[in-house]
């Protein structure tokens, strides 16, 4: 994509709603996999004899050949009609605030989705796919009953207008009457970083399966020394495998990360084989968390992940955990320049303060309140970073002394709240306050907090929610009401003077504050 909109004249959009198909390639794309496994079945004789070096055809082969000819013709042919019959009767919608979706010739289905609860919308791209100039359009909405919407296949092309189109309606965006058949232009968007492929590659190899291996590696080498039997090193090889393995999926999903910002939301792209491109709109994160192992405190990296609705918790509903990775490895100004995306007003007027304090400070840095010392018998070595912060738009909870987190909660993304204390935090007065978000990687929860500080955040955590909430009026963000263009977190937040928004127009608060 790029960051101006096009100089050619906006394309015509289909007629509001008109019931268009996919891609007449879409089952094909989809179904390969069948193909091959027919291909496979019945040619695996022809196979096995080049393989073996015998005849291709002899008078046993000959006899059945009139028959596995027929059979794979027969399955090849059914293959093709259920083919051409998924893509005739798989059509979409796109019309009075929802997007439709109907499938099957045997047992039809419709799912539809409210454009208003749209959470993200992404464009994903298998390798087949891309070969294809296909892309998959799939969008999570809040109140769906599966994990996303899916749209598959249409042009790349396609698929990048009906993101447009669907964003539009999604935030609120009135066509103009006199051109009713007009398609929205794509949003233009800023650069904000990108994650080198060597960043990456150094963070899986300081990871803590690498560090679970090389100790498991040592073990080996001291045991099979002690009692001379070397079949303790075999145990290494699933360890190995199962590393490589993730390894590659995490390098494949990780490779190419890129993010900017747009008046329509985060824009995220990665992938190496299959690429997807993400589109988070404004206000859409519920929580956030920014976590720091130990061997990542060496060169200073950082990993940014989030609790989207409809996302669930990675790995739940088959989806990979790079969909709620906000950022998979970055440093300091990279961190501080993400939170500005996601909370353009932090609600206090020395946001880098606070954050840095967030991250690695101790005791009441950046303003927190802590364990009180009776409880570092609880918690030796993290009482005095376990701790809160609350500025006017989210709460901060921060925990960790070796591997360092930070919370992040926006005060109307509060669904509810739970206190927890167990026997001995009840001697020691302490108790744990639990917020509940949607699923997702993140959990907040402040540990080990005094009895009296935990009641009294509970009391005003609810009360800020509930403010909050009222103040947020629509689902559609163009219609909410705009904080002042004010703070940012810290340096390194994209460019927002003179940006164009989704209505053609220069806006800087809505780049700013929408972003």
């Amino acid at each position: 994509m790029t960051a101006d909109l096009p100089e050619r004249g906006v394309p015509e959009a289909a007629s509001d709603g008109e019931w268009l198909r996919v891609h007449p390639a879409s089952p094909f794309v989809r179904g390969w996999v069948a193909l091959a496994a027919i291909g496979f079945f019945f040619g695996r004789d022809i196979f096995e004899r080049l393989l073996q070096g015998r005849p291709l055809i002899d008078d046993d082969f000959a006899g059945r050949a009139p028959l596995l000819v027929a059979g794979g013709g027969i399955m090849l042919v059914l293959t093709v009609l259920g083919f051409i019959l998924t893509w005739y009767f798989t059509k979409y919608q796109v019309s009075g605030g929802y997007v439709r979706i109907n499938s099957g010739f045997l047992f039809r289905q419709q799912r539809q989705a409210r454009l208003d609860r749209v959470q993200a919308i992404d464009i994903v791209q298998p390798l087949l796919a891309r070969i294809f100039g296909l892309a998959e359009l799939k969008f999570e909405v809040a109140d769906a009953g599966e994990s996303a919407v899916r749209l598959a296949y249409l042009r790349m092309d396609d698929a990048r207008q009906l993101r447009a189109t669907i964003l539009a309606r999604a935030a609120g965006v009135v066509p103009d009457p006199a051109r009713p058949q007009e398609a929205p232009p794509e949003a233009p968007e800023f650069p904000v970083l990108s994650v080198p492929p060597s960043r990456l590659l150094g963070s899986l190899l300081l990871s803590e399966q690498s560090v679970g291996v090389v100790l498991g590696g040592v073990a080996s080498v001291i045991l099979s020394a002690v009692t001379d039997n070397r079949s303790f090193y075999f145990y290494l090889i699933p360890a190995a495998l199962g590393l490589a393995a993730s390894y590659w999926g995490s390098f494949n999903k990780g490779y190419n990360f890129t993010a900017a910002i747009s008046p329509d939301g985060i824009r995220l792209r990665y992938g190496l084989l299959d690429t997807q491109a993400q589109t988070l709109p404004p206000g859409r994160i519920q929580a956030l968390k920014v976590v720091q192992s130990p061997l990542w405190r060496i060169f200073g990296w950082y990993r940014i992940q989030v609790n989207v609705a409809g996302y669930g918790a990675p790995g739940s509903n088959g989806e990979p955990a790079s969909r709620t990775t906000l950022l998979p490895v970055g440093k300091l100004p990279e961190v501080m320049s993400m939170l500005a995306l996601v909370l353009p007003d932090p609600g206090t007027p020395e946001p880098g303060r606070i954050f840095a304090a967030g991250l690695g400070g101790l005791d009441s840095d950046g303003g927190f309140v802590t364990t009180p010392r009776r409880g570092r018998f609880l918690a030796p070595l993290g009482w005095r970073r376990n701790g809160f912060a609350s500025t006017d738009t989210a709460l901060l909870i921060r925990s960790g002394r070796w591997w360092r987190e930070l919370v992040l909660v926006p005060h109307q993304r509060t669904q509810s709240m739970a206190m927890h204390q167990g026997p001995l935090a009840r001697q020691f007065r302490l108790a744990d306050l639990i917020l509940h978000t949607t699923a997702g990687p993140v959990s907040p929860r402040l540990r080990q907090a005094g009895l009296d500080e935990a009641r009294t955040l509970f009391d005003e955590q609810s009360a800020r929610a509930r403010l909050a909430r009222k103040r947020q009026t629509s689902e559609q963000w163009l219609a909410q009401v705009a904080p002042s263009p004010t703070r940012g977190p810290a340096a390194g937040k994209p460019p927002a003077n003179g940006t164009t928004n989704q209505h053609g127009t220069t806006n800087q608060q809505e780049s700013t504050n929408r972003g």
